[in-house]
């Protein structure tokens, strides 16, 4: 099983959230852990976020950009590409979702189709599980 991660899902494998403990057991049974190329920026924006709200948080979030750093090598990257933008551009108006989930969506679906295995859509976002769902991908329950 390929377990798919938007960012919203990698993060939990990194910082103790709800369902943190069900993203661990899913990646453990994994045989490959997917993200899409943007998951980069939108991660450490929100690490960025959160040094800032909690100067106290500094080295947890220094600890957590290492190990994404290092953890990064082994994760399939889905790259972004036209076509990939173009299906997002899609998604985005057929099921009413914001630009990066759009993409998120888009790079799961891409993968979903070009893999030999089945693909786990992991995120914590409804619009875009039901979006995922719609679209025959196994999700994820928070």
């Amino acid at each position: 099983m390929i377990l798919f991660c938007d960012t919203s899902a990698l993060v939990k494998l990194y910082i103790k959230e709800d369902s943190s403990d069900v993203m661990r057991i899913l990646a453990e049974s994994a045989s490959a852990i997917a993200v899409c190329r943007i998951a980069w920026a939108e991660f450490m924006a929100a690490l960025a976020r959160r040094s800032r709200e909690d100067p106290a948080d500094v080295e947890i979030v220094d600890a957590v950009r290492r190990r994404l750093r290092t953890d990064w090598l082994r994760y399939a990257i889905v790259e972004v590409t036209q076509p990939l933008m173009e299906l997002a551009g899609e998604y985005s108006d057929i099921f009413a979702l914001r630009g990066y989930d759009s993409v998120q969506l888009a790079a799961a679906r891409t993968l979903q189709e070009s893999a030999n295995e089945e693909l786990h859509f992991a995120c914590f976002d409804t619009r875009l599980r039901k979006s995922a769902k719609v679209l025959g991908m196994t999700i994820t329950s928070p």
